[in-house]
């Protein structure tokens, strides 16, 4: 089962002394800075695979090795095991490869107790046939299966996304008021590098919040 691509933080990071600096990792990222990006909130828990093969449902976490929580299984059964939903991914997918990628959280995952109080799944991305689907596909996905999408909070340029998160933000997921983790950026339309790689970046305000500090 494919994995989930790594998502590289935005600024650069010093090796020795694990300082963060104002500038971009990454220079295919700079090159596009100024473009329209969508920002998802960032959720705390754990990454999750639902892997349709063209003829079964199977789990995964991030590598095939992750142990899944027990609760977070019988959610994730809940939401996509035994033969009903079986039929529902061969009527949706037919026999074509699919992948569902989401993030477990709530209760005893991560920070997720902050979020709410039950355990769940969200989703975020979806590769088919070996491509990752447009923000709309993913919705109406998530929609078919009955499950929450991350929200897009705003579009515009990437500096708008790191301003954002530097006043440290709520969640707008959480139901008790948490601290957001940080914003996943993403071009409106996809886009990758001259590897094949993805253009997508995390902004975490655990790694701006010593940039605020000093700009006080």
């Amino acid at each position: 089962m494919e994995k989930y691509n790594k998502i590289e933080t935005v600024y650069v990071r010093d090796e020795k002394t694990k300082k963060v600096y104002p500038q971009y990792r990454n220079p295919d990222i700079a090159f596009l800075k100024d473009c329209v990006w969508q920002f998802t909130e960032k959720v705390d828990g754990t990454n999750i695979r639902i892997h349709w093969d063209g003829h079964k449902v199977e789990f995964g976490g991030r590598t095939d090795n992750a142990q899944i929580p027990a609760h977070l299984v019988n959610r994730l059964n809940q939401l996509f095991g035994g033969n009903a939903n079986e039929e529902l991914f061969e009527q949706k997918f037919g026999e074509t490869e699919v992948i569902l990628f989401g993030e477990g959280y709530g209760p005893k995952i991560q920070t997720g107790g902050s979020y709410r109080d039950d355990v769940d799944f969200i989703l975020f991305d979806v590769l088919i046939a070996g491509n990752y689907q447009p923000r709309e596909s993913v919705e109406d996905i998530a929609n078919y299966f009955g499950v929450d999408v991350v929200p897009i909070l705003f579009e515009g340029p990437l500096q708008m996304g790191i301003d954002y998160v530097k006043t440290n933000p709520k969640s707008v997921i959480a139901k008790n008021g948490a601290m957001m983790e940080g914003l996943v950026a993403r071009p409106k339309r996809e886009l990758r590098n001259r590897s094949g790689g993805r253009i997508i970046v995390k902004i975490k305000w655990e790694d701006l919040k010593d940039l605020v500090e000093e700009n006080k």
